[in-house]
């Protein structure tokens, strides 16, 4: 279909003057995704849903402060991150997809820009039992302090290990590979990450009460038991918001299994 696989890059000028990269493809109503931890917009889940939903709709998918292409002033805040998203946004209204902590951040700016529409949500990892592992009070403090000490191996080490439980002997495999390089680039936005979950990662309940938008929460059938009882507490917690698990899913989601859902919700929502 025309203009389903062209995309456009440019950049949006947050409120405090950070330049925020983009692309944007397709055509129809706005569709802005916003990426997890270390992932930018060009991450392979990002590109698959932007292409899918691209004939219906015009999907921007944009680097967040401090990776990618993004500028990144000091000092962070949660609030400069959804002035970001705002900026992308330009002014116009939207609908939201926010995968992981992306997911949290979605959920922040939804309370403060009535200019979402919708707001779709892949697996925020907030922590709603004992079954999700224990997180230090200050671990945004811990993060950014070993970045400042130059030890980024350690901060992505500890983020992967207590945070995404990857074993330990995964992680130390992973030092070895291709890519590791780019984590240690990204390594000070785990700290960001971290402060957008808040303290213990512990679900925000008054803001998720107060969200008006149609919400869908997603989950993976074969995702860790924790994130799925997070999702059903996200989906619970605020109004008329729908919940779904997808078959054989995990939390690293497949873009081919991700993109009807959101392709039928954001449909939902045309008039």
């Amino acid at each position: 279909m025309p203009g389903a696989t062209r995309v456009l890059s440019g950049k949006a000028i947050s409120a405090d003057g950070t330049a925020i990269a983009y692309d944007r493809c397709g055509s129809g109503p706005a569709v802005v995704l916003v990426a997890g931890a270390m992932m930018d917009r060009a991450h392979p889940t990002l590109a698959g849903v932007a292409a899918a939903l691209a004939p219906w709709f015009t999907v921007c998918a944009y680097d967040r402060r401090g990776r990618g292409d993004s500028g990144d002033t000091p000092p962070y805040a949660v609030e400069r991150e959804v002035e970001d998203l705002a900026a992308v946004m330009g002014g116009e209204p939207a609908m939201v997809f926010g995968g992981s902590s992306g997911a949290a951040l979605a959920i922040e700016a939804a309370v403060r820009l009535p200019g979402i529409a919708r707001l779709a949500l892949w697996e925020p990892p907030y922590h709603v039992d004992g079954s999700a592992p224990a997180l230090p009070h200050d671990f945004a403090a811990e993060l950014a302090a070993l970045v400042g000490a130059g030890r980024r191996a350690e901060a992505v080490e500890r983020f992967m290990v207590e945070a995404a439980e990857v074993p330990a002997e995964t992680v130390a495999g992973m030092r070895a590979q291709p890519f590791w390089p780019q984590m240690e680039a990204v390594a000070h936005t785990l700290a960001y990450e971290a402060a957008v979950l808040g303290p213990g990662n512990a679900l925000p309940a008054a803001r998720l009460t107060a969200i008006r938008q149609p919400t869908l929460v997603l989950n993976g059938e074969d995702s860790p038991g924790w994130m799925r009882n997070a999702g059903a507490a996200v989906a619970a917690a605020v109004p008329g918001a729908v919940r779904r698990v997808l078959d054989e899913q995990t939390h690293d989601v497949a873009p081919g299994a991700l993109a009807p859902e959101l392709l039928e919700f954001f449909v939902a929502g045309v008039g």
